[in-house]
């Protein structure tokens, strides 16, 4: 069976955060390209791939595999070279399984709720992120004093981080506060983000 990772996409959806991680991992891949327009998400080819007719999504070994944080989650355990991910018995373990549930159930969450302007819950421990404030106290606190959310060390996490928050600053949901935009400034220098933007701006004029 191929190693090859095959992964499906379209450069305006939450793909970019999987497809910056798949840089980063470094193993071979190969791009589906999802039109939106041609509505190919829904095509009945795609939904056996993903019922919820989204994207990413990856195939690996045979290995359906949906949800960006969940991706970015198996490629890092699936290809242990790379470093992005701290071992089963490494103390850092929990601190990276925590702040990654953390984005993907309370910093996304989040700010998709202030980006369409929900209405504000009168039960806020009834919501995942408790209330937005927070949120952003949280993910403050999980950016302090960096350089990255392990420390020194950069993981999958930073990935999954850095997306939501330049998507939030971009879409006013998030402020850009000094220590926010700092810390994604670091995690963009790295050279995998930056041929990540450059193989989007190819995939742009494919759509």
């Amino acid at each position: 069976m191929s190693g090859e990772i095959v992964f499906y996409t379209n450069p305006m959806s939450r793909g970019r955060i999987v497809h910056w991680m798949l840089e980063e991992v470094g193993a071979p891949y190969r791009i589906e390209l999802i039109s939106f327009e041609k509505n190919q998400q829904k095509s009945p080819a795609y939904l056996a791939i993903n019922p919820m007719g989204k994207v990413p999504a990856i195939v690996h070994r045979g290995v359906v595999v949906t949800e960006a944080a969940a991706i970015c989650a198996y490629l890092a355990d699936a290809f242990p070279a790379a470093g992005l991910a701290p071992a089963l018995d490494d103390p850092l373990r929990g601190t990276y399984l925590r702040w990654f549930f953390f984005g993907a159930g309370c910093l996304e969450a989040a700010l998709i709720d202030r980006m369409l302007d929900r209405p504000t819950s009168s039960r806020p421990m009834a919501l995942g992120y408790g209330s937005y404030d927070d949120m952003v106290h949280g993910l403050e606190k999980a950016v302090t004093p960096g350089p990255f959310i392990l420390g020194s060390r950069f993981s999958a996490v930073d990935i999954y981080f850095t997306a939501n928050i330049g998507f939030g600053i971009q879409t006013k949901a998030l402020e850009p506060r000094p220590s926010l935009s700092a810390y994604t400034q670091r995690c963009m220098q790295r050279p995998s983000y930056q041929r990540f933007e450059a193989a989007t701006a190819k995939l742009m004029g494919q759509t």
